[in-house]
């Protein structure tokens, strides 16, 4: 019988939320409630969770982790909360709406979403990095593999990429920022539910080439729907991308080409992470849903 996502994802989706809203509820109890406000209201405002569903997908392949699954996929969403919030201040994208609701600095102004932000990205480590003593070796190497994927090597390089002046509209430079600010998250997200795991060096490169690649379909993808969904669909703008000038996948290589580059990057996931499923499981349809996502 074939695995159905539409039944999987959302309760993938609401174990995420419950995480979520179990560690907000701790920081709002030592942060100024100003604070912890502003943080709630981007880390729980919904979205696909794909992230740390990863995260937890692969920890829950191979069988081991949980606690340590938890506090990742916790910590990965902050990150991820965090970079939204900053990518969409007025010095960087300058938008208005984020899934469908004013964003972080239209309610709360600009100093108290980048400190919002500021917080989320902190804390995240702290998630990640405290626990039994026993785990502190494996959490230390999570901490790590975070932190460069977060970095300057990694998220916010990419994100230097994207606002530079001389940007050209070259297909490598695109694959090169992807890889950056999409890929590096999403790339580390399964490499770290593998460590949770304690899994194999297999284990852990499967992990890796399957995140590569899956990081760069969901980029082109989310290009192609910039270009194809409606604003109601995408919570925001249509064409934005286009509006403010930045070059994407549909418009250096075309719409087609496109598509079939994001199909063939997921078809290179789907081939790399039998190592973890031999059996096509939620791994293969998370990786098929990134690109026949229609939000």
């Amino acid at each position: 019988m074939a695995f159905e996502l539409s039944s999987w994802l959302p309760g993938m989706q609401a174990r995420v939320e419950a995480l979520l809203g179990s560690r907000m509820a701790t920081l709002a109890q030592r942060a100024p409630s100003a604070l912890a406000e502003a943080m709630q209201y981007s880390l729980l405002d919904g979205g696909k969770r794909l992230r740390p569903v990863l995260t937890l997908t692969f920890a829950d392949a191979l069988g081991g982790g949980r606690r340590m699954a938890d506090d990742a996929a916790c910590a990965v969403e902050c990150i991820h909360t965090y970079s939204l919030i900053h990518d969409d201040l007025p010095a960087m994208d300058d938008d208005d709406l984020r899934r469908g609701r004013p964003t972080n600095h239209k309610v709360y102004g600009e100093a108290m979403a980048i400190l919002a932000g500021d917080a989320l990205l902190t804390d995240a480590f702290a998630m990640l990095a405290l626990g039994t003593s026993e785990d502190q070796a494996v959490r230390g190497a999570m901490v790590a593999e975070l932190a460069l994927a977060a970095g300057a090597g990694g998220m916010v390089g990419g994100q230097v990429l994207d606002i530079a002046d001389d940007r050209p509209a070259a297909q490598e430079y695109l694959m090169r920022l992807h890889r950056l600010k999409t890929g590096a998250l999403i790339k580390a997200s399964c490499r770290l539910g593998v460590l949770a795991a304690r899994g194999s060096p297999e284990a852990l490169e499967a992990a890796e080439r399957y995140g590569e690649a899956l990081g760069l379909a969901f980029q082109i993808a989310d290009d192609v729907l910039d270009v194809t969904a409606t604003p109601e669909q995408l919570g925001k703008p249509a064409n934005a991308d286009a509006a403010a000038g930045r070059f994407t996948f549909p418009a250096v290589v075309g719409l087609d080409a496109s598509k079939r580059l994001a199909h063939e990057l997921v078809a290179r996931a789907k081939d790399a992470v039998r190592v973890v499923e031999p059996t096509p499981g939620p791994l293969a349809a998370l990786a098929d849903y990134s690109v026949e996502r229609t939000t």
